[in-house]
């Protein structure tokens, strides 16, 4: 197994064909997934995990199978999208986590570590897109040393969803 990036209780790798499961432990769920306003199905989980190997042989990044070093269970994902925001591209680090491994500083250790990776081999920004209702995302992103940089709305089944852009750029 390659491994991306290491932090002190975490491995950050590329998803594997046929860990839908593993995806679909936090995907599935519509408590971690609630700014998406749905659990995601079947169908969302298998192109999810494409969509990650695609962007992998693409871009050379994606979000990564997170696991606990201690174990090797995989508890979520955290990595770098491309993302476009009025007409704008960035790379946005994004997670997911399974709810039973929320409140242990895992999200943010991964984050950083991810906006340590892009800084030294991609970009000298990087955001992360946050619906205005997810406080507990807001705070991981204010963690990582980002700040609200803009508020704009993205629509998403037909539901308008009111997000803000959080930024850091390179020292």
């Amino acid at each position: 197994m390659r491994y991306i990036l290491e932090t002190p209780r975490l491995r950050l790798r590329e998803w594997q064909p046929g860990e839908e499961s593993e995806l679909r432990n936090f995907l599935a769920d519509p408590e971690v997934m609630y700014a998406y306003e749905h659990g995601f199905s079947e169908a969302e989980v298998k192109n999810w995990l494409q969509w990650n190997r695609t962007s992998y042989q693409e871009n050379q990044f994606g979000l990564w199978a997170m696991e606990l070093k201690a174990s090797g269970e995989i508890i979520g994902e955290c990595g770098l999208t491309s993302q476009q925001v009025a007409d704008k591209n960035y790379l946005e680090i994004g997670y997911h986590l399974q709810k039973k491994f929320w409140g242990h500083g895992y999200a943010i250790e991964a984050a950083r570590a991810c906006k340590e990776y892009a800084f030294e081999h991609l970009t000298d920004e990087v955001v992360s897109i946050v619906r205005d209702t997810n406080l507990a995302s807001m705070n991981v992103a204010i963690r990582n040393g980002m700040l609200v940089k803009e508020r704009f709305s993205k629509d998403y089944y037909g539901i308008k969803m009111p997000h803000f852009l959080f930024s850091v750029k390179k020292a």
